[in-house]
């Protein structure tokens, strides 16, 4: 993993400088993305690692997959990965260049964990609140767990919040064993 992140940093970095110098900070965050989800693929993972399939064919796999609205710096973005036996590491990638985009824009991702869905006023003052608690804009992404009883469960970068009933039991349950 380690390693994955120190050959994907300078890619990361790349992309972040070429989309900020073309002022396309989001376009290349949503190209990543889908790119990201491309790599991830199980049977494009087979063609990654298959010395049948040449650099042109995985580039034009690729490219096609992901849609036909990249810009030609991702296109060729794209190229540079496959010729330098990189593409694999896009998921890293993408991650570097959230990371460097959000401390650009001065906001962080959070991820809330909630019981049940949360209606869009509720998810309002949640968000409200948090940005208030870390003292920056959040995006905020949110997945239900129905495990979790009741509340909710934030993680904004390696801070972890946890208001769930399940996690107050847990600590109930740590407290009645001390």
């Amino acid at each position: 993993m380690a390693e994955s992140l120190t050959i994907a940093r300078p890619y990361a970095e790349a992309a972040f400088q070429l989309a900020k110098g073309a002022n396309a900070l989001g376009p290349w965050s949503d190209a990543l993305a889908r790119l990201s989800a491309v790599a991830a693929d199980p049977l494009v993972q087979n063609c990654i690692g298959n010395p049948k399939v040449s650099a042109d064919q995985l580039t034009k796999l690729f490219l096609e997959v992901a849609g036909s609205d990249l810009s030609t710096e991702q296109k060729n973005f794209v190229r540079v990965l496959v010729e330098n036996d990189r593409i694999g590491v896009l998921p890293e990638i993408r991650d570097l260049y959230v990371e460097l985009k959000n401390a650009h824009e001065g906001s962080k991702e959070a991820v809330v964990t909630s019981a049940f869905e949360l209606d869009d006023a509720t998810l309002a003052k949640l968000k409200a609140d948090l940005e208030k608690r870390f003292g920056c804009a959040l995006q905020v992404s949110v997945t239900v767990d129905p495990s979790l009883i009741g509340g909710v469960k934030v993680a904004v970068g390696d801070e972890v919040i946890d208001a769930s009933v399940r996690g107050k039991l847990a600590a109930m349950a740590t407290a009645l064993k001390n």
